[in-house]
């Protein structure tokens, strides 16, 4: 399928002039008033508690956000799996930005991220207040600090969220995973848990929802605003324990298995 083709809605002008004006509205409401909301709830000691079942308000109200603007993307979210609790290593196919956003909605956790999306518009800003761990891409050196921060948070019973392939591909295939940043996993003796992304039925619009050829943070943001409404499914998949497998490769391998399995189904 050529990359017209699958951007074919961005021709389709009256629809997408339609989204925009209904949408473009939403999203400053959902910015200017409910993103005070979620800072207020984010403050002490507000923040601190508990609810009923055990979430802290804060990561309660940080989902609620994240699946506000997943909504107003035109995302329909569905959830397959159950999410382990407590200190888990999360891994996800990359596809683009959205990603951070879907899982958030479904789970509280703190993302190792690139350190460019520390500069985004709403999604970094946010993210920099959701615990994310950023990383400089080619530095050995940040690196390292980076699996000293996951080792750290994993020991204290907190969850961590990486995306093994490094960087997007275009929603084309899933790349190849780094073993090394499995190696928290290992050393903590935690469960890792494969998650499955996938946009469009049957995992039919990741070309639509990556970054297009030298596409920018903002254009994909704009363009995506005006996209059909359209799935986004988050599918937790089933864990790995460090114990039963043969080290922090083994782990990658078994995992992206996993993830390019789902993402084939044709359920």
């Amino acid at each position: 399928m050529s990359s017209s083709s699958v951007r074919a809605d961005a021709g389709d002008t009256p629809a997408r002039v339609l989204r925009y004006c209904v949408r473009v509205p939403v999203l400053l409401w959902h910015l200017c008033i409910h993103l005070p909301i979620l800072l207020l709830s984010m403050l002490p000691p507000i923040g601190r508690r508990r609810l009923r079942s055990g979430e802290r308000v804060d990561h309660r109200m940080i989902r609620w956000w994240q699946g506000g603007l997943m909504w107003i993307f035109g995302f329909r979210l569905h959830r397959s799996g159950t999410p382990l609790p407590g200190a888990v290593l999360f891994v996800a196919n990359h596809v683009s930005w959205v990603d951070i956003v879907a899982l958030h909605s479904q789970r509280m956790v703190g993302f190792v991220a690139k350190r460019e999306i520390a500069g985004w518009p709403v999604v970094g800003w946010l993210a920099a207040r959701g615990e994310t761990i950023f990383h400089q891409r080619g530095s050995t050196e940040s690196l390292g600090g980076v699996l000293e921060e996951m080792v750290t948070r994993l020991r204290e019973g907190r969850p961590v969220a990486v995306f093994p392939e490094g960087r997007t591909r275009g929603g084309d295939a899933v790349g190849p995973f780094h073993a090394r940043i499995f190696l928290a996993a290992v050393e903590t003796n935690v469960a890792v848990q494969p998650v499955a992304l996938r946009y469009g039925r049957h995992a039919s619009a990741q070309r639509i929802v990556a970054f297009g050829p030298r596409e920018s943070f903002f254009a994909n943001f704009i363009r995506l605003l005006g996209e059909p409404a359209r799935d986004a499914e988050v599918a937790f998949l089933e864990p790995i324990l460090p114990a039963n497998a043969e080290g922090r490769r083994h782990l990658a391998e078994v995992s992206r298995e996993r993830i390019v399995a789902a993402l084939d189904a044709r359920d």
